[in-house]
Order: structure tokens, then sequence, then C-alpha cells
């Protein structure tokens, strides 16, 4: 499916579209101005061009909603599984297919074993799964996986395409969104469809003061990523109705201009997302000593410890380790803030843990509006005792 166009009669030719394309996807043939495989629509070929003779198909109110339908999930891969995100999303797809009449499709992308990956979406109700396996595939390379996702969109014409929101989901959904002239919103909490087929993505905004409701309402198809642990993950069916569908990877589609010289696969730990114990060190920590006590307690719980952005500008803790907005989203069986005030930008990437403890000597604090068990005390007192509990019961 072409998404750039030439108008024929105003275009003289001139070829200056065809010296400024970055991606050389454009030639002059008898019959006007083509466009090639490479193209990446950057639309530099669009700004440069003296005559306005080329133009995006999709422009603002001119999409037909009634040709664009049903969801399209990305299967995304990890170390030959598939990354637990992805049975979020369909989850989320499912809830919402109903409303309009919608079919929960995935696009899977890999090396030798996709074609296996894939059998096991169908286990959770997805209709149709489009399998592109290559041994060209096996890594991710952003041009290549780019092109073979952009490839099935463009056949299948999918209302919304739903991305995970891992490092790999963040690199693919804005070259996808850019390669369609449509819009991307990022890290979504919520999700829901409008009667009209417009997705209603709703994300923290302005520093997590407000949640904004945003529709892409005058282009398709709507891109969103959601974070890990943010959805409810897809309940099994008992009978499985899906079907596999395998589709060709093109030379070009499995050439790269990215040169992989070594890879080497790191050894898995487990993530902060995928944590049932947290014990959170907030600015009432302190200093080191009072993160050491959460530590210990992190440590005495068989858990993780994790911080607070201003913990985390101080030096006390790294990114992967940081709850919030500009951090990770958990759901934890159980969570313990020590000293954490409960600002939004912290709350909203939290609160749906099982359970919820809070521990801060300000009666006042915002976070014991979302805990489920509030101790209104010094950190530095309660903390010990806790530890101290936690090590004796294990002890007996």
């Amino acid at each position: 499916m072409e998404f750039l166009k030439f108008d024929a009669e105003a275009c003289t030719l001139c070829g200056k579209c065809v010296n400024v394309c970055p991606f050389g996807a454009l030639t002059i043939e008898k019959d006007g101005i083509a466009v090639g495989e490479s193209c990446r629509m950057c639309g530099l070929c669009v700004r440069k061009c003296p005559e306005k003779a080329i133009h995006f198909e999709q422009k603002a109110n001119e999409v037909n909603k009634e040709e664009w339908k049903d969801f399209l999930i990305f299967a995304e891969q990890e170390q030959g599984k598939i990354h637990p995100v992805v049975f979020e999303l369909i989850g989320e797809a499912r809830k919402m297919a109903p409303k309009v009449g919608y079919q929960v499709n995935c696009v899977i992308v890999g090396g030798e074993g996709t074609a296996e990956n894939a059998s096991l979406l169908l286990e959770y109700g997805v209709n149709k799964v489009f399998i592109y396996e290559h041994p060209e595939l096996s890594w991710f390379r952003a041009d290549c996986y780019t092109d073979v996702v952009a490839d099935c969109i463009a056949e299948i014409k999918p209302s919304s395409v739903l991305i995970g929101g891992t490092e790999l989901g963040r690199s693919l959904a804005p070259r996808l969104s850019t390669r369609f002239h449509t819009g991307l919103t990022a890290d979504c909490t919520q999700l829901d469809i409008k009667p009209n087929t417009d997705m209603i993505q709703i994300r923290p905004a302005f520093g997590g003061n407000i949640m904004a409701q945003i529709a892409i309402s005058r282009s398709r198809p709507q891109f969103a990523t959601v974070r890990y642990r943010v959805m409810e993950k897809a309940p099994r069916v008992e009978k499985i109705e899906g079907e596999l569908v395998h589709r060709e990877v093109t030379k070009e589609m499995a050439t790269s201009s990215i040169q992989i010289l070594k890879a080497e696969v790191l050894e898995k730990k487990k993530s902060l997302e995928e944590e049932d114990i947290i014990v959170v060190a907030g600015r009432g920590a302190r200093n080191e000593s009072g993160v050491a006590l959460c530590r210990e307690l992190a440590d005495a719980l068989g858990g993780q410890l994790a911080f607070t952005r201003p913990m985390v500008e101080n030096g006390f803790g790294d990114t992967a380790h940081q709850i919030g907005l500009s951090g990770r989203t958990v759901r934890p069986k159980l969570i313990i803030t020590c000293g954490v005030s409960g600002a939004i930008q912290f709350t909203s990437c939290m609160n749906g843990s099982e359970c919820i403890v809070a521990i801060n000597d300000n009666p006042n604090a915002q976070i014991f509006k979302t805990a489920h068990y509030c101790i209104v005390d010094d950190l530095f007192q309660v903390v010990p005792k806790l530890t101290e509990l936690v090590r004796n019961r294990k002890e007996d």
C-alpha cells in the first residue's frame, strides 16, 4: 500500500525529490516518479518539492474508518519466549473488541521458533496470528522490524495497533506511526473504545497532575504502547478457534543497513516489574542509613528494593529500580513504601498492587489515600522492627 502520492500534472520531473531522498527510494521512470520499498515516509521529498506535487495519501479528515478494522497486537519475543506484556495487551483488546464488533489479531516477527510461539497466542482467544519467520529476523533491527510490521499493517488495515512499552516497543512504535503518518500515545494506563471506533487512550500528563484522554480521530491506524504489568493478563479460552497465517519475508524486508558484529545473550535477572515483593525507599529515608534499613527489610522478605525519583536523582538508586512515570510500573503482591509522600507520578505506577503498606510520619501524606494499611510513625523506628519480625518468623 503506497502512502506517498505524486501529482503527475504538477510534477516537472526536475529530480530534486530523487536527490534529497536519504534512502534512495525514489527513481524517475517513464511513467513518472516511482517509490521503492526503502521509502521510510520521512517526508523530506514532500517538503523539498518546488511544485508541491508530492503529498501523503492519508490526510486529516480524509481517512475512511470503515476500511480499517480490528485490533493488531505486536507479539514481542524475548530470548525465544513471548514477552508477558503481549498477553496483557491481548486481554485489553479482548475487552474492547465486542463493543465495536472487532477481532483481535497478532503479528509476530523473529527467527527459528517463531511459528511455535505463535501457536501459543491462539490459546488466549486471538483470531489470527500473522507470522514473519526468517533467520535475518532473529535479532531486533529497527529498520527490518519496521518494514515487516508495516507490511502486515498495510495488508490487513487494523484500526488500532497495540505495542508493549518495552525497550524494543519504544523503538518500533514511533517508527511505525511515522511510516503511516498517524498518531501514537505512549505509556497508556487505560484503554477504551467509542462506538465510532476511536480508541480512548488514557495516560498521565503534565507530570502526572492530570489524566489525559487522547483520541486519534483523523487518521488510522491508532498506535498505543502500554507498559508491562499495567493491564490484566488475558484468560485462556476453552476452545481454540484462531488460525495461523504465514507471511512471506521478502529480501528487501530482511536486508538491514544495521550490521550486527557481535551478539551476546545477557543473563536474565528478575526485573522490578516481575517482582512479587517490593520495598520502596522514599525521600523520608533521607540518607544511606535509611536506605540500608529498607534494603534489609527487602532482603528479609525475599523481594527487591525500589526508589522514588528524588532518591534516584540523589544517587541512592538507578532507573531500573525506580517506580514512577519516568521509571517502572509495578503490580506486586506486596509493596511497602517507606517515607514516600505519594505524589500521583508515583502512585499511578503502583496502585494496582494487591497489598500496599505505607510508612510515613506525616498523617496527611497522600500515600495513605492509596495504601491498604497505614503506619503513621518514624520509619527509622518501624522498619527495623518489621525486619526483626520477618526474620524471627522465618526462623520459627
